[in-house]
């Protein structure tokens, strides 16, 4: 059987993501944190908490013992903040969520990955995630989720010959969001988060079977800049 891990599947995205893809035949291992999911299907809760690298090494050794076929790093920390009132280590654990954790699982899931290849990764990111602007609301989060960007085409050029595509998706306003969208959506709603799942499972299945290193934009044409 194809296995998957899911990062915060507790709700949100992250359990759409879990969802959609134990549907699909995947036995999928979902993480959480302090909110156990509840989600039909071959769906394994595996809890963890990830700013702690020693549980991050026991979730990959959980997980890895057969091999992966698709990581899906969902985990992301937004918080309502202006710079001006943040302190370092807010700052920090912002940015370890966000962004280290992705870096650290791939690391540590790569020779899992690899031996179920042909094999996925996944990467949440956000609409805004591919330029540089100010950002003075969440700015840890944002500057996090460049560096996801970054890390998804660095990794699809080191994981490719490997037999390992590494992509990204990243949504715009969505009905679970914080606040109201500063522009209109030119599609005239807020995004499903099931919508966004089912990008993902396209691009851990076949039909994108040539596409590496991109960053889908799940954003009904909003936040283009």
């Amino acid at each position: 059987m194809k296995s998957a891990l899911v990062t915060a599947a507790a709700s949100g995205v992250g359990r759409a993501i879990a969802s959609t893809l134990s549907r699909e035949g995947f036995r999928v291992w979902a993480h959480w944190h302090r909110t156990e999911p509840n989600i039909e299907g071959s769906v394994i809760p595996v809890q963890a908490d990830l700013r702690r690298p020693e549980e991050r090494e026991r979730l990959a050794r959980d997980v890895s013992v057969e091999g992966l076929s698709v990581l899906v790093n969902n985990l992301g920390i937004y918080p309502e903040q202006d710079l001006d009132d943040m302190d370092l280590d807010r700052f920090e654990e912002v940015f370890r969520l966000t962004c280290t954790v992705t870096f650290d699982l791939i690391r540590r899931l790569r020779p899992a990955l690899v031996r179920r290849a042909p094999s996925h990764v996944v990467n949440v990111g956000d609409s805004g995630a591919d330029r540089i602007e100010a950002r003075r609301q969440a700015t840890p989060y944002h500057i996090a989720k460049l560096g996801v960007h970054v890390l998804t085409r660095t990794y699809a050029q080191i994981l490719g010959p490997e037999g390992v595509r590494v992509n990204m998706v990243s949504p715009g306003f969505l009905e679970n969001s914080v606040g109201q969208p500063d522009s209109p959506i030119p599609l005239g709603r807020p995004g499903a988060c099931d919508e966004v799942a089912e990008a993902v499972r396209w691009l851990v299945s076949g039909a994108s079977s040539y596409t590496s290193g991109t960053n889908l934009l799940v954003n009904g044409g909003w936040n283009l800049g």
